[in-house]
């Protein structure tokens, strides 16, 4: 009996088992950021070079299974084309450093199923060392937000190797076109300056197709001056004690403007968030104006009703009030004489800002607690615009301008967001 020949089939194209053994890749422990929330793996022994290859998985590399979050879908993947795994071993021969980059902010049950998948695409590469990073909840490391690349760069300067951008590349389907569900992998593309391909542009080599990004971003704000009238007087000549009261969205830069323009004069700091308490701010303005210290009233202060809190402490001590008001776009009809600052967008601004301030600051001691976007619609949904009929004696407009070092600027200009589209 004539013995037949079995054809071999390329690792490439064969999908192991869930119940075979993936030993070449592994999830490294602790996850990577603050909170941990950065999952960190590796296939094989990865080699950190200059040459970057940068992929999205589901819908870039594998097809995207987003829909069906059962036990045994968090098993099953396919190749988004045949020619992936190929491409992949051609890079690694290229000499660049293969990895992949995943939102995954999924319940902890899905989490661990999606985890589990890793491994098994990791045995259908048996020649590819390859890194994956996975951002796990809705924060910095989320794309398009610069997080999962910070970390990199981190990890390659620790082997003394400086990635080079204009070499590397990033692979996403989130690409804002007609059909994509978002645009966040182009973002992000954008924001780490690296070039950006869609699948079908790189893989299937199509042409590109038409795309737009939606959201804010800090180029559509128009170039002001800090000062509405640019001559306008922060701090009075005339000595004497006074109380100055602050509103505005929450991160418009309050207590920046208090730091440069007040606190050099002298001024007493009342801050909510620091006292923890109105009734505790209320007694701490009166301490000091009682002792003839001005002081500014550093809160959101949204509503007529807590603005009246102030002003009649202010009244019974008889101290003169001044209102400096953080306007944004949504209140820019306004008759009165203001002076204040505007950090222009209203609520999508100080959201930008709130996320950069929590995320992208370049300086790591500089970062702040995020602040819930509630807090934002609470302000927007509550506030109630400054009058003089209030009881103030003046009311004063300041402009927002961003200032900061470059580096600073270059990484407030990204496109910031850890959810939509």
């Amino acid at each position: 009996m004539t013995s037949r020949k079995v054809a071999k089939v390329h690792p490439f194209f064969t999908k192991p088992s869930a119940d075979s053994t993936a030993s070449s890749f592994q999830w490294l422990k602790p996850a990577l950021g603050p909170k941990r929330t950065c999952l960190h793996g590796i296939n094989l022994i990865p080699q950190s070079t200059p040459k970057v290859a940068a992929f999205d998985l589901d819908g870039t590399v594998i097809k995207s299974n987003h829909k069906n979050r059962s036990k045994e879908a968090a098993l099953h993947w396919e190749w988004w084309r045949a020619s992936v795994p190929v491409k992949l071993e051609e890079l690694h021969q290229e000499g660049y450093s293969i990895i992949l980059i995943s939102n995954q902010a999924l319940k902890q049950q899905h989490l661990d199923g999606w985890k589990k998948k890793i491994p098994l695409i990791s045995a259908a590469l048996p020649g590819v060392p390859f890194r994956i990073l996975a951002a796990s909840a809705k924060d910095g490391f989320r794309k398009p937000m610069p997080g999962m690349w910070d970390e990199l760069e981190r990890i390659f300067a620790e082997d003394g190797v400086r990635i080079d951008n204009n070499a590397s590349f990033f692979v996403g389907d989130a690409a804002g076109r007609t059909n994509d569900f978002a645009s966040t992998d182009r973002k992000w593309a954008i924001n780490i300056d690296i070039s950006f391909y869609t699948p079908e542009e790189y893989f299937l080599q199509l042409p590109s197709a038409p795309y737009t990004l939606p959201g804010f971003h800090v180029s559509s704000l128009p170039k002001l001056p800090l000062l509405d009238p640019p001559m306008a007087q922060i701090i009075p000549d005339a000595a004497g004690t006074e109380l100055v009261v602050f509103s505005g969205f929450p991160c418009l830069g309050k207590s920046t403007f208090f730091r440069r323009h007040f606190a050099p004069a002298g001024y007493t700091h009342i801050n909510q968030d620091t006292l923890g308490s109105r009734s505790k701010c209320m007694k701490a303005a009166e301490v000091a104006l009682k002792a003839g210290t001005s002081c500014v009233v550093d809160n959101t202060n949204r509503d007529i009703s807590t603005r009246k809190h102030y002003l009649d402490l202010a009244k019974k001590l008889q101290i003169p009030v001044r209102r400096v008001f953080l306007l944004t776009y949504v209140y820019r009809n306004v008759t009165l004489c203001i002076r204040c600052i505007e950090f222009v967008g209203s609520m999508d601004l100080a959201w930008h800002n709130n996320l950069y301030r929590a995320y992208v600051h370049p300086s790591i001691e500089s970062r702040r607690d995020i602040i819930p976007y509630v807090a934002f619609i609470g302000f927007k949904n509550h506030y109630e615009e400054p009058q003089l009929t209030e009881g103030f004696s003046e009311i004063i407009k300041v402009n927002w301008v961003f200032e900061g070092s470059e580096e600073e600027r270059k990484r407030w200009s990204m496109w910031l967001q850890i959810d939509g589209k």
